[in-house]
């Protein structure tokens, strides 16, 4: 079974864009993400991928959920629902939830693990947010606060989160 892990950057509020693109540059943000999703699958919404600035995602499995045809993408796999995704990858290790909001909220109630950047924050012009967690279903692994500097304008904080079973902290293979 496949560990099920969402990755995102949020604001205070919990933003996470406005008209289809990242509020922020954060280069050590993005290469977190891509030191956790390459080698694994991703799924995203169909607005996430055509946001992605040269299309499918480099070493990793692709899948966009949309109701679109198939024929309208390159390079991804494309399914119609959740489940259809997970049974797709039911041989990958992990799974990541990649954005936008409508996945993010579908993936929150199963996922077993949360990457979250929190950047240090409040955009105004948001228009699109990441769901509200509800930490007590969760432990916190890692806590690896940042300050801002020359590369990064924001101040920002890695968080990682198991989901609680029973108590306890979740072991993960």
């Amino acid at each position: 079974m496949s560990i099920i892990s969402v990755i995102t950057a949020v604001d205070e509020h919990n933003a996470i864009g406005k008209k289809n693109r990242l509020l922020w540059n954060l280069p050590f943000d993005m290469q977190r993400f891509k030191g956790a999703t390459t080698g694994h699958a991703v799924v995203m919404g169909r607005r996430t991928f055509e946001s992605l600035p040269k299309g499918a995602l480099p070493n990793r499995k692709n899948i966009v959920l949309t109701t679109l045809p198939p024929e309208s993408f390159i390079d991804v796999f494309v399914c119609n629902s959740m489940t259809d995704a997970l049974e797709l990858c039911e041989k990958e290790t992990e799974v990541f939830m990649i954005g936008g909001a409508m996945v993010y909220k579908a993936a929150m109630e199963i996922a077993d693990k949360l990457y979250l950047t929190r950047v240090h924050h409040v955009f105004d012009d948001a228009d699109i947010f990441f769901p509200e967690i509800n930490f007590d279903e969760w432990d916190e692994i890692e806590n690896d606060p940042h300050p801002a500097d020359e590369q990064h304008i924001y101040a920002y904080t890695f968080h990682t989160y198991v989901r609680r079973l029973g108590g306890h902290i979740r072991q993960l293979p």
